[in-house]
């Protein structure tokens, strides 16, 4: 179990115990997406420190990064094929409306 924050905890599993805790057939996110992790930072720098690490180990970045002026957002595609999304948010840039 890795600890992300005080209230984030990730859970690395083997397929096969995995499969002790669903009755529903394991996808194969190779070629299928199960989902998409969002986890939200406090800067950008961390946001591309992340990533970068994630790179480094062997992941890749499935899209460009996308900037929203309020918001920064990357993806990194780890080694599995699970999708995590990496976000900063800076709310005083949000647009008024």
């Amino acid at each position: 179990c890795m600890v992300w924050s005080e209230h984030i905890f990730v859970m690395l599993l083997t397929h096969e115990k995995f499969k002790t805790f669903t009755k529903k057939p394991i996808a194969n996110t190779k070629t299928e997406i199960a989902g998409l992790y969002s986890l939200a930072l406090e800067s950008v720098e961390q946001m591309n420190t992340t990533v970068e690490k994630g790179i480094a180990a062997g992941g890749t970045e499935p899209n460009e990064m996308r900037d929203y002026g309020f918001m920064q957002q990357r993806s990194l595609e780890d080694v599995d094929g699970h999708t995590w999304e990496f976000v900063y948010m800076d709310i005083t840039k949000f647009p008024q409306q």
